[in-house]
């Protein structure tokens, strides 16, 4: 559910504003009727990382896919001189 206030309303009251969005609804701000702008939950975050999750999810890689120089043109694209194909 969503509610419409002013700019101005929305200077006056943020402070509630931010806690009706927190609790879920979404917050449109208009220039007189046209909307502008929408305040909205930001996605929570998805939890702690853990090392090693990925392990034995991918093939066995060689060193050498890690540890080769890289090819001309793509140390010339990392730098900015690459110009792509012609």
């Amino acid at each position: 559910m969503a509610i419409t206030v002013t700019i101005h309303q929305a200077k006056t009251q943020l402070s509630k504003l931010i806690a009706r969005v927190e609790a879920g609804e979404q917050v449109v701000i208009a220039r007189g009727k046209t909307p502008v702008a929408r305040i909205e939950p930001v996605a929570a975050p998805q939890g702690k990382r853990q090392p090693g999750l990925m392990k034995g999810k991918w093939p066995n890689l060689p060193d050498s896919f890690f540890f080769d120089p890289l090819p001309e043109e793509e140390l010339r694209a990392w730098e900015g001189e690459y110009e792509g194909p012609r």
